[in-house]
C-alpha cells in the first residue's frame, strides 16, 4: 500500500528538521558500537566487581566463554498494581538465558509512582519529572557498561517514556520492553465515573465512593481504561519494541510467562536475525508510527509531551504541528474509555493492537519499512500470540528441533465493531486531536470523547490559581452558568505540571446541568477530561510569562475546536497593554516544600516548555 501523502510529508519534514541532531546521535551510537564486548573492554578489577555476585557457572560463561550478558532495568514494586506482576520476571529471564548460553543481571531499579494514588495530592507534582528521574536511573543502571543487550521492565505513565529515554542514551544496545498487562475487568469505567459525579454533588458519601473505586481497581495489572499507561503499550507495539502482541495479555494468563521468556530470546537474536540496536530502530519513521498509533486509538494527550522527549533522546525533533497534521488524516479506529464505554480487555478481545496496526499498514498510514526487534518487521505485530499445540517428543527428536512454545496467528476481522473498526469504516475520519492557536498561545484539545455540540464554547471566564480554588467555587454554587474555567500556574516551571483529574467530576456535573463549560489550563488533563472540552498544555505557561497571566475574571474566551483556535475576546490594544500578573510567591513557595518537592527545584527551574517535552535535561 502506498504511504499516505500527509504521513509522507510529515515524516520528511521531521527528517529534514532533525538532520543535525540525528546525525550527532548516530555518530555517538556508532562510536559506542565499535568497542569490544562488555567484559573484554574493562580492566580486571572492573570485571571482578561487575560479576562478583554472579553464580559460579554464570561467571564462567560471561568471563571465560564470553557469553552475551543482558541487563535488566526494572520498575518493579508491589505497591503499584501494574508493576507488581514484574517481581518474578528476573528469575524467569535468568533461567531462560541459561538455556541459551547467556547470562542476565538486574542492572538496576527505577522508581515508579502511581498517578492514581497521588491524584490531587502534593506528590502529584513530582509525577511528570519522575520521567526524567527514571531516565537518569536507567542510564545509571546501564552505565556499568557490561551488557550486550537490555530488557526494560515497566508499564505505566512516566515509567515507559523514562525507560525509553534512558535506553536511547545506550542506543548501541539491542533493547526489548517487557510489560505486565492489564488487570481483569472490574466495575465499568462508566459506572465508576457516575459514582464520582454523584460524590461531587454530595449525593453519595465516602463509603460508596470507596466501594466503587475498589471494585474498579481490584487486582494486579494496569488500570483498564485507555489512559497513558495503556497508550504506552500500544505505542511500543507500533514501534516494534515488544514481543508482538504482548501488550494486553493479563497477568497470570497462561502464556504471560512464556511471552516474558520470549523477550529474552528476542533480545539475544539468532543465527538468522540479530536484534537491532534500539538507537537505529527508533528512527523518524518509527516515531511517526507511534504518533499515528496514538491518534488512531484516541490515546493519552500526555504523549504529546512524552514522545516529544523520547524523540529528542534519539536526536529527532517533533512538535505539536506534526501531531495535528497527522490527526487530520489518520482515522479513529477504536472506542475505548474515555473515548467510549469499552475497556482495554474488550479492546484486546475485539482485535487489539494487532488489528489496529494491520489496518493502519494496509491503509498506508504507517511505515512498513522499519526495523523492529523481530525478523518479520512490523507485519509480525498484526498477529496475536497463542500457546503452540503440543507436539510429540519423538517427532521433535526426529526433526532435531526444540518444541515451539508460542505461535502467532492473524487477528482476522473485528470481533466487535463498537470497539474497533477497519480503516474503511472508522469512527471518525480524523484522529480527534486538534492544535489550538490564538492570543492565548498554543494548546491542544482531544475531541474524540467530546460531543459534537460542545466543539465550540464561548463564555465569560473564571480564573483560578489552583484545583482547590475551583472546587471551592463549585461547592459554593458559584459556577452554575456558562463558564470557561481557567486554571493557571500548572505548567512544568510552576509546579511540575500535575494532571488535573480532580477537576473532571465538577466540570462534568456542570455540563450535565446543560451549561456550556470548558477548561483552559497550562496543566495536564490526559484523557480524564472525557466529555468536557479542555484546552490543555497551554504554552508558554503562565509562570513563564505566557498569555494566561493576562487573563482576568469575566474575559470572554472562545474555544473553537473545528477552527483550531483559542482566543480571549479582548480588543487588541487592551490586550497588548494589559500587564501580566506574576505567580503569587506564597503559591510558588508552597509548591517547593513538602513531599520531596524541594528536591525537584532545579527541574522546575530548567524545564523546557510542554511542547518541547517538559524536559529538565536539555
Amino acid at each position: 500500500m502506498k504511504l499516505n501523502t500527509t504521513v509522507h510529508a510529515v515524516t520528511q519534514r521531521i527528517i529534514e528538521r532533525s538532520q543535525p541532531t540525528r546525525a550527532a546521535y548516530l555518530a555517538q551510537l556508532h562510536a559506542d558500537a565499535q568497542r569490544p564486548p562488555g567484559a573484554q573492554r574493562l580492566g580486571c578489577a572492573n570485571v571482578a566487581h561487575a560479576f562478583a555476585a554472579m553464580p559460579a557457572n554464570d561467571k564462567l560463561r560471561v568471563v571465560a566463554e564470553k557469553a552475551p550478558n543482558i541487563g535488566i532495568v526494572t520498575a518493579y514494586n508491589d505497591m503499584l498494581s501494574a508493576h507488581a506482576p514484574l517481581g518474578h520476571y528476573p528469575d524467569l529471564i535468568k533461567s531462560e538465558a541459561r538455556k541459551h548460553g547467556a547470562t542476565v543481571q538486574v542492572a538496576g531499579g527505577v522508581p515508579a509512582m502511581c498517578d492514581g494514588v497521588t491524584q490531587g495530592q502534593p506528590g502529584m507534582e513530582l509525577s511528570l519529572f519522575s520521567r526524567d528521574v527514571i531516565a537518569m536511573g536507567t542510564a545509571v543502571a546501564l552505565s556499568h557498561d557490561v551488557f550486550e543487550g537490555a530488557l526494560m521492565l515497566g508499564v505505566c505513565d512516566k515509567i515507559v517514556p523514562g525507560l525509553l529515554i534512558g535506553a536511547l542514551q545506550f542506543g548501541h544496545l539491542p533493547t526489548v520492553f517487557v510489560p505486565g498487562g492489564p488487570m481483569t475487568s472490574g466495575l465499568s469505567n462508566n459506572a465508576k465515573s457516575k459514582v464520582r459525579e454523584q460524590a461531587a454533588q454530595g449525593l453519595v458519601g465516602r463509603e460508596e465512593l470507596l466501594a466503587a473505586e475498589s471494585a474498579a481497581y481490584h487486582g494486579e495489572g494496569t488500570c483498564t481504561f485507555y489512559g497513558t499507561a495503556n497508550s504506552n503499550q500500544m505505542l511500543l507495539e507500533a514501534m516494534g519494541l515488544h514481543v508482538p502482541g504482548t501488550a494486553f495479555i493479563n497477568p497470570g494468563a497462561a502464556i504471560r510467562d512464556e511471552l516474558t521468556r520470549e523477550a529474552l530470546r528476542t533480545v539475544l537474536g539468532s543465527a538468522d536475525f540479530k536484534c537491532p540496536p534500539i538507537g537505529l530502530l527508533v528512527d523518524e519513521r518509527c516515531i511517526g508510527n507511534a504518533m499515528v498509533a496514538l491518534l488512531a486509538t484516541g490515546g493519552s494527550t500526555n504523549h504529546l509531551i512524552h514522545w516529544v522527549a523520547v524523540a529528542r533522546a534519539a536526536g529527532i525533533l517533533i512538535d505539536w504541528s506534526d501531531f495535528s497534521a497527522l490527526s487530520d488524516v489518520v482515522p479513529l479506529l477504536t472506542r475505548v474509555y474515555p473515548n467510549g464505554s469499552a475497556d482495554v480487555n474488550q479492546f484486546q478481545a475485539a482485535g487489539g493492537p494487532g488489528f489496529v496496526i494491520r489496518e493502519l499498514l494496509d491503509g498506508g498510514f504507517m511505515h512498513a519499512d522499519v526495523l523492529t526487534v523481530r525478523a518479520g518487521g512490523l507485519r509480525e505485530y498484526t498477529c496475536k500470540p497463542e500457546a503452540a499445540e503440543p507436539r510429540g517428543i519423538a517427532v521433535e527428536k526426529l526433526e532435531g528441533k526444540v518444541p515451539q512454545a508460542l505461535v502467532w496467528k492473524a487477528v482476522g476481522a473485528s470481533k466487535d465493531e463498537a470497539v474497533v473498526r477497519p480503516a474503511s469504516n472508522p469512527f471518525s475520519a480524523s484522529g480527534g486531536l486538534k492544535l489550538l492557536l490564538g492570543n492565548l498561545g498554543r494548546s491542544v484539545i482531544k475531541i474524540s470523547a467530546v460531543p459534537d455540540d460542545r466543539y465550540v464554547i464561548e463564555a465569560p471566564c473564571r480564573v483560578f490559581d489552583s484545583q482547590d480554588a475551583l472546587h471551592k467555587a463549585f461547592s459554593a454554587n458559584e459556577l452554575n452558568r456558562d463558564v470557561v474555567c481557567v486554571v493557571r500556574w500548572q505548567g512544568p516551571q510552576a509546579n511540575g505540571m500535575p494532571e488535573l483529574h480532580k477537576l473532571t467530576p465538577p466540570l462534568a456535573v456542570l455540563q450535565g446541568k446543560g451549561f456550556n463549560v470548558a477548561l483552559v489550563t497550562d496543566g495536564r488533563m490526559s484523557g480524564a477530561s472525557g466529555k468536557v472540552p479542555a484546552a490543555i498544555h497551554v504554552s508558554p505557561e503562565a509562570s513563564a510569562g505566557g498569555p494566561l497571566a493576562r487573563v482576568r475574571d469575566g474575559d470572554v474566551i472562545r474555544l473553537d475546536a473545528p477552527a483550531g483556535t483559542l482566543q480571549v475576546l479582548v480588543p487588541d490594544d487592551v490586550w497588548v497593554a494589559r500587564e501580566a500578573v506574576t505567580m503569587p510567591e506564597s503559591l510558588r513557595a508552597a509548591n517547593g516544600v513538602g513531599m520531596g518537592r524541594a528536591l525537584f527545584a532545579s527541574m522546575r527551574r530548567n524545564a523546557s516548555s510542554a511542547e518541547e517535552g517538559a524536559c529538565s535535561w536539555l
